[in-house]
């Protein structure tokens, strides 16, 4: 009998090119993420370590009400006011400038994240007090 003998064809599937590719995009991923930098305020976190504390009187209390409008030391200030008084304060007081922001219950973040962002810009620190 001259029956011919069929070649069959393997169903195995090689793993190593699939390792190779994988390892790439982990490398890929591990390189592109630590490039990445966040764009978040610098906090001072209170800590337990004895420091000086700050007299009320030194310190320019910004109030931030419910409808986002803002008052520096009692007086209503627009966003470029308040610009140019904490422009002011960074320099009479220089490195010691420190302001007290107390928002209002039900005031937006954003209204107190543009005063920090002010303060931030003038190098000016920051107190956060709770909400009234």
């Amino acid at each position: 009998m001259g029956l011919k003998k069929r070649s069959k064809v393997s169903a195995e599937f090689s793993m190593s090119s699939l390792t190779d590719i994988i390892f790439l995009l982990l490398i890929f991923f591990m390189l592109t993420s630590s490039l990445v930098v966040p764009n978040a305020l610098n906090l001072k976190l209170p800590s337990s370590s004895p420091s000086k504390a700050v007299s009320k009187s030194n310190l320019t209390d910004v109030a931030i009400r419910k409808s986002g409008s803002i008052y520096v030391d009692g007086r209503k200030k627009s966003d470029s006011e308040l610009d140019s008084a904490m422009r002011a304060l960074a320099k009479k007081k220089g490195k010691s400038a420190t302001i007290s922001i107390s928002p209002d219950k039900g005031t937006g973040v954003e209204h107190v994240v543009k005063v920090m962002d002010i303060a931030l810009r003038y190098h000016i620190n920051t107190i956060l007090t709770p909400e009234k």
